[in-house]
C-alpha cells in the first residue's frame, strides 16, 4: 500500500500524456516520475530535459543534479543546456505541465508555495512555471501538519502566482479549479464529499459524476 505522498504522486502522473515535457517540483512532485509513462520527458529548471531515476551508489555523478540537489541518471536522448535556456523553455509556453507543492491554494487558483510566517523557502522557478506551463497541478496533503486548511478562499501567505492552478491532488481528493469554482472530481475510499468540504474553506461544487480515487 502506498503512503500518502506516493499516492498523491501516482494520481498526478495520470495527467501526463505521451510525449509531454513536464517539470516536477521538489517534495511530493518529484515522485511522479516513478509512475509516469516512459515517453514523458521530465525537465529540471537548472538545465536538462530527460531526467531519469534517482541515481544511487556507483551511478551517482555530481554533474547530474536536479533543482532540488538530488542526483539523477539522464535518460537516452537527454539534452543539457544552461539555466538561462532552461527558463526560455519554461517561458515559451511549450511545457505541457508542472507539478508543484503548495502551502495554500485559493478558490480562484492562486498559489502560495514559497513562504509562510517565520519561514521562507525561496520562490525559485515556481513563478515562471506557474505562468509558462500549460497545466499547473498542485500536489499536497489536504491539511497542514497543524491542522490548518490549505485550500482557502483567499491566500494569506505570500503569493507565487495568480489564477494559475488547474488541478489539486491530495491524499483525500482531487479538485478541479474552474471559472465557476472548485469542482470535486474524486474522493478517497472511506471519505465522503462532506468530509472534504469540512476540510476546506471555499464551497465545493459537487457534481453527480464524482468518483472514488483509485487505490
Amino acid at each position: 500500500m502506498l503512503d500518502n505522498r506516493r499516492f498523491i504522486a501516482r494520481r498526478c502522473a495520470q495527467y501526463f500524456h505521451e510525449g509531454d515535457v513536464v517539470n516536477l517540483g521538489i517534495g511530493i512532485p518529484s515522485a511522479c516520475s516513478d509512475y509516469a509513462n516512459p515517453t514523458i520527458a521530465f525537465q529540471t529548471e537548472n538545465g536538462l530535459i530527460g531526467v531519469g531515476p534517482v541515481s544511487k551508489k556507483l551511478a551517482i555523478c555530481d554533474t547530474f543534479q536536479n533543482a532540488g540537489g538530488i542526483n539523477f541518471n539522464p535518460v537516452m536522448g537527454a539534452s543539457a543546456f544552461d539555466t538561462a535556456y532552461s527558463f526560455v523553455v519554461i517561458r515559451s509556453g511549450r511545457m505541457a505541465a508542472t507539478v508543484l507543492g503548495a502551502l495554500q491554494v485559493s478558490e480562484d487558483g492562486d498559489i502560495a508555495n514559497w513562504a509562510s510566517p517565520g519561514r521562507a523557502f525561496g520562490m525559485g522557478g515556481a513563478m515562471d512555471l506557474c505562468n509558462g506551463a500549460k497545466k499547473v497541478i498542485v500536489a499536497m496533503e489536504l491539511l497542514a501538519k497543524n491542522g490548518d486548511k490549505k485550500i482557502v478562499k483567499k491566500c494569506s501567505y505570500p503569493l507565487t502566482a495568480l489564477h494559475c492552478v488547474d488541478h489539486i491532488v491530495t491524499e483525500q481528493c482531487v479538485i478541479d479549479v474552474t471559472p465557476e469554482g472548485l469542482v470535486l472530481r474524486e474522493v478517497r475510499q472511506g471519505k465522503t464529499p462532506e468530509d472534504i468540504q469540512a476540510a476546506i474553506e471555499p464551497d465545493l461544487i459537487i457534481p453527480d459524476d464524482w468518483t472514488y480515487m483509485e487505490e
